[in-house]
């Protein structure tokens, strides 16, 4: 069991839109630093303070040492999964920020969306979320597919203020 205080850690390094888009990138192919800051256009330092979080509370893991093309030492990081299980207090903030960075630049025709206005129970809407969740949580914990095509997906459930 985690002490508060890892817990606490976990939730910090998590809390960042920077963190999160390191995790995609690191989910389905291993990044060295310089590869990560290259993506997503930020100074290698900024990336490697980012990846060192993550590496510390277990959200990646180093791959073997290789060379670079300078012959330079470059250590892949690879995610591993865990952040699925971690909870994030007043997540939707950084998940939507999230969303939005890794949409820009898209054009309309790159995402699909899905759009419905429900009218449910509170029994039915705790059915309809778990079964959401369960769902999204089978697919996610499968191991990746050589060759499949590397997608996101991004799930909003809100209460609709305008039409109560």
């Amino acid at each position: 069991m985690a002490s508060d205080e890892e817990v606490q850690a976990r939730a910090r390094a998590l809390s960042s839109p920077v963190r999160l888009r390191i995790l995609r990138l690191c989910l389905h192919k291993a990044r060295t630093n310089k590869e990560i800051a290259d993506l997503l256009g930020i100074n290698p330092a900024t990336s490697l303070h980012h990846v060192r979080t993550l590496l510390a509370n277990g959200f990646i893991e180093a791959e073997e040492e290789r060379r670079g093309k300078r012959g330079a030492k470059e250590v892949p990081y690879r995610a591993t999964k865990k952040s699925w299980g971690t909870r994030i207090p007043d997540a939707s903030p950084v998940l939507v920020e999230t969303f939005l960075q890794e949409i820009d630049g898209l054009s309309p025709d790159e995402i699909q969306v899905m759009r419905v206005g429900l009218k449910l129970s509170e029994e039915n809407q705790k059915e309809f979320t778990k079964r959401m969740s369960d769902l999204v949580a089978e697919y996610a914990l499968r191991p990746s597919e050589e060759d499949g095509l590397a997608t996101s997906l991004f799930v909003a459930h809100h209460v609709d203020q305008t039409a109560n």
